[in-house]
């Protein structure tokens, strides 16, 4: 997978998880792609920041550090297609 979707994927589930705290399949989604940032790509202290209209992506690679922006409607896409299905908006628990 190339990083920038990589980072994308990343993205995607952290919203879901911050939405769905209590989702543990959003949770560990979310730990996946960020051990597949760390050991595919060597990027580590992953931050992102929402503005107006993007989301903001930085990490550190090679000791630099590094930006990728992304839509917001795109990042948030997935969170609204799980909150539209019915099946999938059930109560959590850990």
């Amino acid at each position: 997978m190339q990083l920038k979707d990589a980072l994308f994927n990343w993205l995607q589930i952290q919203i879901v998880w911050e939405a769905r705290p209590s989702d543990r399949s959003a949770r560990d989604t979310a730990y996946f792609f960020e051990e597949m940032l760390r050991e595919d790509h060597q990027v580590t202290n992953l931050e992102k920041t929402a503005e107006k209209d993007r989301y903001v992506v930085q990490y550190e690679l090679d000791g630099q550090v590094h930006t990728e922006s992304f839509a917001r409607e795109a990042a948030e896409q997935l969170i609204k297609d799980i909150m539209a299905e019915p099946k999938y908006n059930q109560t959590f628990t850990d």
